[in-house]
């Protein structure tokens, strides 16, 4: 009989503590079954992620849920919390860990509840007396001022009815930071655990979050604290951070600390004020830089009298430094989704020996940073996701994601991301483009770019490409495309530019050592100049370096600038290119720069270019100059400025404008591949005819050329892919006789270097010549035409020329009533009347001139029409 009571005694017993604890994760996706709730159902969901989310769109309202639950004394709540807003005095969530009743809104309910908001942005316990609420933990203001708080909360109530609040700011319960501590007994029985929201405008609806819920009895701590971390702040402080508040006086006694190397026993221990759970730690003895060190604690106890016993943490003073954490993934595109959240994110990566902490890291671009990421220990060879708020709770299913405020927007086609340590230290800068995706169909959108080889951080493309992973990227695990790519090219000084008399800036192809390039004494400037003053590496790209000089440069003067001993991040010293021209630039005149080259219509598998040249002797700065095209109606449009950087043209240099380089090299020849500028996009230019323009900064005409594809040479049947060249720089630019096809010789095109059908007008002395003496008209290169060159002694000379063969026949009327200035030239492409091939032979070009006061002269010139074999 009596086994019989006991055996019930235990079952009600335990029929009881399991009605007194429960958990709830929500995975099941109900709320009105195990456990039930009650309250505004239709108020809450639980959303695809399996998370209890509010679901009240009303404004000012105020809604509750809540389940049985006994559990009132030794007992201990946990709960995880995001609220994706700032909250206030009108929006703030209360949880209650014990209720005398269901209905947690009503006057007449008493409790204990945990406050998450309010005016002062924090978390507080509270007691509920009836219509009266009583702050008993009032926590540290100002923890929940972001738009984005995600929490772990833990509540425990002891057996002698002491309270100890704990949150943790990571949502991981893995450090929790306490509140406050306080002595309590006035409610000892519960009967509910419920949440209540508060909530103003449509700004704050369906913006909460709950999940893992546990109200469980409390087991009394009898474990010894156990130290969550260590943090050099200064050469002579360190933090010293528990997983659990820690006793004042234990804390506090130096001896209880000892650091390895020398350095000893710290000077001073101090107890944090708010954080029971964290010591500050001073020594005499300055810590080495980036030396792991080990703090070893005893006698340390926690506020249940357990004590550390030789607790061992290593540690380092550790300030960052160049490439410790690089980017090393970048979604920028995420559109049309592949399979990965449609968010942007960078990917950063610990290449260093040491676990860093991220709190006040930033990550920025052009236009501004970011705010400073919370703390956050990437150990390493580690991963971690960086990005907005909102796009946390998508990205956090792939691995470790920290949240920033005003994370920079990325633009798909490229700008440069850069990574700022809390002492504002560019640690790693990216420059990158939809180039280095290395993929068309990837560049479109939707796949990250990721970097291949990670100890060598700065060599730009060559070390890029969109990821091979199936989900479109590889965020917070090594990079898909990870591999050796070791970086052997030395650094290449593409170019200079003056930005005024007494400074210089040079541009190199990568990135190189910031040490390196700011020392002076590795650059010299001719004629005098010397070494500069000083030198200065930019940030964040360091691919650029600022001279000072200490002696003027002179206008309308060209000066050599060197680079010696110049190195890349990856060691690789400056070769041959180390030289580049510099000076002063002008703004150009009409005519100081010519269109000298044009491809209007290119092949299926080519772009337009269209060639300029110096004719002058200044020095023109690119950023200065626009290429255009004319509308239907004849206006000035699609202004494309040739360079957003200063990029100089020297006198006698060419320079080729397209929107892709590769393309042209594709199908021509190329004598300098530095001579090309990308202009994205480009004016279009019709296959037929059409119009080219360059203007200077003023939007002044500098050069114009109106051409015709019929001004190509009769007898290329396909003019598709075929350059027309300029050949003489100095004749005018609107003459179809000033134009003629690429040589075949070229492959139809020169870009870069000096035309095929270059001819340069003698200087006759005497009245009409020709040159050369034998003509071949097969687009050769060689001789495809003949050049009538005049010289009269005034102005005002009309002349007709005739082209005869050697029987006296006419074959050409080449020029009727042509005015003639004092000095030019005509030209014959050695073709008949209807541009027919002419046999070969012996021919006749008869010139006949007159002016108006009756002066007439006659000329004859001989010329050989031949075919080359």
């Amino acid at each position: 009989m009596k086994k019989t009571i006991l055996l019930i005694s235990i079952i009600c017993f335990a029929n009881l503590f399991a009605k007194a604890q429960f958990t709830e994760s929500f995975t099941d996706g109900d709320i009105t079954t195990n456990p039930a709730w009650v309250g505004g159902l239709a108020d809450f969901t639980v959303n695809p992620s399996f998370q209890l989310q509010s679901n009240n769109t009303v404004a000012s309202s105020t809604y509750y849920l809540s389940t049985a639950s006994t559990l009132a004394t030794t007992a201990q709540w946990e709960f995880y919390n995001q609220i994706t807003f700032n909250p206030s005095s009108a929006n703030y969530v209360d949880v209650f860990l014990t209720a005398s009743a269901s209905d947690l809104t009503a006057n007449a309910t008493n409790g204990y509840f945990v406050r998450i908001g309010n005016t002062n942005d924090e978390i507080c316990l509270y007691r509920k007396d009836g219509a009266t609420v009583t702050k008993i933990i009032d926590g540290v203001d100002g923890v929940l001022n972001t738009s984005n708080n995600v929490m772990k909360i833990k509540v425990v109530r002891n057996a002698a009815n002491q309270w100890t609040l704990n949150r943790d700011l990571t949502g991981t319960g893995n450090t929790y930071f306490t509140e406050g501590v306080v002595t309590d007994a006035t409610y000892t029985t519960s009967s509910f655990f419920g949440i209540l929201i508060k909530q103003s405008t449509a700004s704050f609806f369906q913006r909460h979050f709950f999940d893992d819920i546990i109200a469980q009895v409390f087991v009394p701590d009898v474990t010894p604290p156990t130290i969550v971390s260590a943090t050099a702040l200064t050469p002579t402080t360190l933090d010293v951070l528990f997983n659990e508040p820690v006793d004042l006086v234990s804390s506090q006694t130096t001896a209880n600390y000892a650091v390895n190397n020398g350095i000893g026993i710290p000077a001073t221990a101090v107890r944090d004020a708010a954080n029971l759970a964290l010591v500050h730690l001073t020594f005499a003895t300055s810590f080495p830089l980036r030396t792991n060190l080990q703090l070893t604690v005893n006698g340390v106890k926690d506020l249940s009298n357990n004590a550390i016993n030789n607790g061992t943490i290593t540690f380092s003073y550790f300030i960052p430094i160049q490439f410790d954490v690089v980017i090393d993934e970048i979604m920028a595109d995420p559109t049309p989704q592949v399979s990965l959240p449609n968010s942007e994110w960078v990917e950063l990566r610990n290449t260093s020996a040491f676990t860093i902490d991220l709190q006040g890291w930033r990550i920025a671009d052009v236009t501004g940073q970011s705010g400073p990421m919370p703390t956050y220990s990437l150990k390493p060879d580690s991963f971690v996701i960086v990005c907005t708020s909102s796009a946390v709770a998508g990205l956090a299913a792939y691995g470790p994601t920290i949240a920033v405020t005003s994370f920079p927007s990325l633009d798909n086609t490229g700008e440069t991301l850069s990574l700022l340590s809390p002492q504002n230290r560019v640690i790693h800068a990216v420059s990158y483009t939809d180039a280095w995706y290395q993929n068309e169909l990837k560049k479109d959108g939707g796949w990250t770019l990721e970097m291949i080889d990670t100890k060598n951080p700065c060599s730009g493309i060559s070390n890029w490409k969109a990821s091979t992973d199936i989900r479109g990227g590889s965020p917070a695990k090594k990079n898909a495309v990870d591999a050796i790519n070791k970086d052997v090219a030395a650094p290449k000084l593409m170019r200079a530019f003056a930005s005024d008399n007494l400074n210089i800036v040079l541009v190199f192809d990568e990135q190189l050592d910031s040490l390196k390039a700011a020392t002076a004494t590795n650059y010299s400037i001719s004629d005098g100049i010397g070494v500069p003053q000083n030198a200065v590496a930019v940030s964040p790209s360091f691919d650029k370096v600022n001279l000072r000089l200490t002696t003027a440069l002179q206008p309308n003067k060209v000066y050599t600038v060197t680079a010696n001993a110049i190195t890349d991040c990856g060691g690789n010293v400056i070769g041959s290119a180390k030289t580049a021209r510099v000076g002063l630039s002008v703004l150009a005149d009409s005519f100081d720069v010519v269109i000298n080259e044009i491809l209007f219509n290119p092949p299926s598998n080519g772009t337009d270019y269209v060639e300029i040249y110096n004719r002058s002797n200044k020095i023109i700065d690119l950023k200065q100059l626009s290429i255009a095209n004319r509308n239907s109606l004849n206006v000035i449009s699609s202004i494309k400025q040739l360079s957003v950087e200063n990029y100089l043209l020297f006198p006698q240099d060419f320079i080729v404008l397209t929107e892709d380089k590769q393309l042209v090299l594709n199908n021509f020849v190329a004598n300098n591949l530095d001579a090309f500028v990308l202009v994205n996009p480009m004016p279009s230019f019709n296959d037929d005819k059409g119009d080219a323009i360059i203007l200077n900064a003023q939007g002044n005409i500098v050069d114009e050329l109106k051409y015709d594809e019929k001004w190509h040479f009769k007898l290329i049947d396909n003019r598709e892919g075929v350059a027309l060249e300029r050949i003489e720089y100095n004749a005018k630019t609107q003459s179809q006789e000033n134009w003629h096809s690429a040589a075949t010789s070229v492959g139809y095109g020169t870009p870069t270097y000096k035309n095929s059908q270059y001819k340069i007008a003698d200087d006759v002395q005497g009245d009409i010549t020709t040159t050369p003496e034998i003509v071949s008209p097969d687009n050769d290169g060689i001789d495809d035409f003949a050049t009538i060159n005049y010289n009269f002694p005034e102005p005002g000379y009309v002349a007709n020329i005739t082209i005869f063969d050697a029987a006296g026949r006419v074959v050409r009327n080449l020029q009727r009533t042509a005015l003639c200035g004092t000095k030019g030239n005509y030209r014959w492409d050695g073709l008949g009347e209807k541009n027919q091939q002419l046999s070969t032979g012996i021919y006749i070009i008869y010139t006949e001139v007159f002016n108006l006061d009756g002066k007439k002269k006659r000329f004859k010139n001989t010329i050989v029409v031949a075919r080359r074999k």
